[in-house]
């Protein structure tokens, strides 16, 4: 829903003058709103919590590259822009070491 950020806004005097049956009318649109589905045809939605043993997924995992280091503590993948010290040989995060 586009918003108007230009238009007046509404002072407490205008808030307490909306009567309760104005109020319930516009929740009851908000609330009648259409659902799109952005689906492909052949495409199914599973809900959270959903049994996926039978899954296999299929992405291409890269190697560590040149400018990148394996932290210590929490064992991920970081660009080297994140590597705050160097402990016993070990490398550090920033997040880590905070």
């Amino acid at each position: 829903m586009a918003t108007d950020y230009d238009s007046p806004r509404k002072t407490d005097d205008d808030l307490s003058e909306d009567s309760l049956q104005e109020l319930q009318a516009r929740r009851a649109d908000k609330s009648t709103g259409v659902i799109d589905e952005d689906l492909d045809a052949g495409e199914v939605t599973e809900l959270p919590g959903a049994d996926l043993s039978n899954e296999e997924l299929s992405l291409r995992v890269l190697p560590r590259q040149a400018d990148e280091f394996t932290c210590a503590r929490c064992f991920l993948v970081h660009h080297r822009s994140q590597l705050a010290e160097e402990r016993n040989g070990q490398l550090i995060c920033r997040e880590c070491a905070a």
